[in-house]
């Protein structure tokens, strides 16, 4: 696909247009997440909140990569963020009418989650489109950056606006930012991929079939799905109890966990500033496994040190890593997948990714009640070291991570 010289133009009106619709998004999430808390101070309904917010999401995914792949990838995007912009105009009528609920907020959760797998995959496959190969870690880790600096000060500002607004007052916010998300991507111009513009003939699921087929037929794609659920599983008491973990050793102050949130972000948002201005090691396997290696050592600590900023300090150690990992994953996909088969590829990534943590969590959540959380962290960040090590000695995923001109050198001995 010819990019054209306008790549940088599309490129940033591309990631702008991101950035707005996840800044309201993440606004109004965080909103409708505390005033479930607060209101109703209940694991239960807490819980009923994370299985409408994944749920959804795990179903749509392995659609919606079929779709990606079907269809005009922006007109998809426009047209899933509309969506959740509807629901949340719904949403926010209903509420002024006086006829709001926390039922309501489940309905709302499961749509936004629901519209959001269906995005996802279809920005995860739009950016090749409009960014050459040797730019994509750059685009990607400036991406990942941005993203990681608006779910630092979204919190904050949420916060904030509930102290003096009302929530309906928050879910507009979220729509202006939708409208103006979908207007930029408006003046996106660029042609469709010849696979939209084609008349499709085979069902949903013969399609979708052949993307599971694919990914089950590509070793290095595979391998990397496999090795990810496994990260996935072991790292839920990391992404999930570590804030009860603070509640239960350190104390219930609510600053606590809010100082936790902004290092964790933090944390992030300058390990994508150091990915896209370093580009990680020549081969990205690398880059990838020495990340993972540095979150297994973290989680480790995270279950032996016993004073609090010491444990702040891990913490935002746990993003940096986490934000070079991801990366070179995402790049990786982009390069190694063909064009055709993209948005299925990241449909099944979305799902496994929104799903394997919070199933995991069946298992951690109650054993938590049973076993000190620091024992956790400990057993699975050993775990992890393990995985790493097994990781460390895949020569598909070695092979894998080469850059192309490394992988034609090593085939012809140059």
């Amino acid at each position: 696909m010819d990019i054209g010289h306008n790549w940088k133009k599309n490129a940033a009106l591309f990631l702008l247009s991101q950035t707005v619709s996840l800044f309201g998004s993440m606004l109004v999430q965080y909103a409708i997440t505390w005033h479930i808390t607060l209101k109703t101070q209940s694991g239960i309904m807490m819980t009923l909140s994370i299985i409408c917010g994944f749920v959804p999401t795990l179903i749509v995914s392995p659609f919606a990569g079929v779709w990606a792949d079907r269809y005009d990838r922006k007109a998809v995007i426009i047209l899933s963020d509309s969506l959740i912009a509807v629901s949340t105009l719904a949403l926010a009528a209903l509420f002024m009418a006086g006829l709001g609920s926390i039922w309501l907020l489940f309905a709302a959760l499961a749509v936004r989650s629901f519209g959001g797998g269906i995005q996802t995959p279809a920005v995860g496959a739009f950016l090749p489109q409009i960014v050459p190969e040797e730019k994509l870690t750059r685009v990607n880790g400036i991406n990942g950056s941005v993203q990681s600096l608006i779910t630092l000060l979204s919190p904050m500002l949420s916060g904030a606006l509930l102290s003096f607004a009302s929530l309906e007052a928050i879910f507009f916010i979220d729509i202006v930012t939708a409208a103006v998300a979908v207007a930029i991507l408006l003046i996106l111009k660029m042609p469709a991929r010849e696979t939209a513009s084609e008349p499709q003939n085979a069902g949903y699921f013969k399609d979708m079939a052949a993307g599971i087929r694919y990914i089950a037929n590509h070793r290095f794609v595979r391998t990397l799905f496999v090795h990810c659920a496994v990260f996935f599983v072991l790292a839920a008491p990391l992404a999930f109890l570590t804030l009860l973990q603070v509640t239960r050793s350190f104390g219930d102050d609510v600053w606590r966990l809010t100082v936790l949130e902004v290092v964790f972000s933090s944390g992030m948002t300058l390990g994508g500033l150091i990915i896209a201005a370093w580009g990680g090691f020549e081969n990205r396997a690398h880059t990838m496994l020495l990340s993972l290696f540095a979150v297994a050592l973290c989680t480790i600590l995270l279950g032996l040190v016993p004073v609090f900023w010491i444990y702040l300090a891990v913490m935002g150690f746990v993003g940096i890593s986490m934000s070079i990992f991801n990366t070179p994953f995402t790049v990786l996909l982009q390069q190694k997948v063909e064009p055709e088969y993209m948005g299925r590829v990241f449909g099944v990534l979305s799902m496994i990714s929104s799903s394997i943590m919070p199933l995991a969590m069946f298992i951690f959540g109650p054993a938590a009640d049973i076993i000190r959380i620091e024992t956790l962290l400990v057993a699975t960040g050993v775990l992890m070291l393990a995985h790493c090590a097994v990781a460390m000695r895949s020569r598909v995923l070695l092979e894998g991570g080469k850059s192309e001109q490394t992988a034609k050198d090593s085939r012809t001995g140059g």
